[in-house]
């Protein structure tokens, strides 16, 4: 399984994600080409080496109008006061695929809510003073075409460092993490420490939320290469995000096979017992109809579940059915691994089933959303899955 591990113990900033994903590309060159192609308005990327600590990386320069920006003192100029709507017309216009269109989109809502949130005001009202800008756009638009470029089945991002103290942005002095950042990171492990500064961004925090599947330790992979995204700022550690790329291996386990025989039991009883059995933690429980003594009809009901839980089950198996026995038997399971995903489409929001390992990669639509879909538009449900395919 091709998993992506980013590495925030010095926090995370848009250009610095670009940066070190960038680095994963066997042509970096072409793609910084490819981001100045895209139609950013007054936008120029440009790729730089970096070196932070004795270690080399990669600096990704934005230029707007010929001069880099700071993310957080955008409302000296004129045309940083941008609404949502000027965002997303700004993204409309772009030259890239809809699918990343879309994630751009997702990511500005984020900080949108954020924003919103913390200024007590609606979304629609909100004036993106340190995110609004061309240089913010400019980042989460690179970030959105290399992660649609690199492709991974997983992204596990690192518990992320915030810095400490306080940072100075339009609104006045504000501690760190900024009230906007520390609201897109609720729900995820973070931490502060010695180094004094702003290391997490709005732009940083919303793109790890986006796209991280979960919070945690490098997991246990072959990797295959391995990126360094510079900050522009010293510190006395290296400031930089470390992204490596690798192989996780295919997803198999050791589960329990349970099951036991009954003759005795109503169609209404079994299907009972199995809801109770599903409560007390089996994987899978199904049945199967047998021949028993006596040539009698019977039910083989099976169930698989977790070492861990087989005990709780054998006691679920024996209060809910009338069976004398229960049969063990220890099976090894290869499955893809599954993850939920939430998706802005032009039809509104739904959410997705993406199954990954073994080399397939599957997309499914979760089948309540496709039906409230074609309810509020009036359509069939093949019109909606061809309407959400062509986006």
């Amino acid at each position: 399984m091709k998993t992506l591990y980013l590495d925030c113990s010095m926090g995370a900033a848009g250009d610095m994600l670009t940066a070190a994903l960038i680095e994963l590309l066997p042509n970096p060159d072409s793609f910084v080409d490819k981001l100045n192609s895209l139609g950013i308005p007054h936008v120029k990327y440009i790729k730089e080496e970096s070196v932070k600590c004795g270690i080399t990386g990669t600096h990704i320069l934005v230029l707007v109008e010929g001069q880099e920006e700071d993310e957080h003192m955008h409302e000296h100029h004129h045309h940083h006061h941008s609404g949502m709507h000027d965002i997303e017309h700004i993204i409309r216009s772009l030259s890239l695929p809809t699918m990343v269109k879309l994630d751009i989109t997702a990511v500005y809502k984020i900080i949108a809510e954020a924003e919103s949130k913390v200024h007590g005001v609606p979304v629609d009202e909100i004036h993106f003073h340190e995110v609004g800008t061309m240089d913010a756009v400019a980042d989460i638009a690179a970030v959105c075409l290399l992660m649609n470029e690199l492709d991974p089945d997983e992204v596990v991002v690192s518990p992320v460092h915030v810095g400490s103290g306080q940072v100075k942005c339009a609104h006045g002095i504000l501690p760190v993490p900024a009230p906007a950042t520390a609201h897109i990171l609720e729900g995820i492990p973070i931490y502060g420490g010695s180094i004094k500064g702003e290391l997490c961004t709005p732009t940083g925090a919303a793109l790890l939320k986006y796209y991280a599947d979960r919070f945690g330790d490098m997991p246990v992979m072959k990797v295959s290469s391995i990126g360094y995204g510079m900050g522009r700022k010293d510190f006395e550690a290296a400031n930089a995000i470390r992204a490596l790329l690798g192989d996780t291996g295919d997803k198999e386990e050791v589960m329990a096979e349970l099951s036991c025989n009954v003759d005795d039991m109503t169609a209404e009883d079994i299907s009972y017992a199995c809801s109770k059995l599903f409560e007390a933690g089996a994987r899978e429980v199904f049945t199967v109809p047998v021949g028993m003594k006596k040539s009698r009809p019977g039910t083989l009901i099976k169930i698989i579940c977790e070492q861990k839980d087989k005990k709780n089950l054998v006691e679920c198996i024996f209060k809910h059915t009338t069976t004398l026995g229960v049969r063990e038997t220890d099976i090894r399971r290869y499955v893809l691994t599954k993850r939920i995903e939430t998706v802005d489409t032009p039809l509104g929001k739904v959410r997705r089933k993406v199954s990954s390992g073994y080399d397939v990669k599957r997309v499914k639509y979760e089948h309540d959303d496709l039906e409230k879909l074609a309810e509020e538009k009036g359509m069939s449900l093949d019109e909606i899955r061809k309407a959400l395919d062509d986006a």
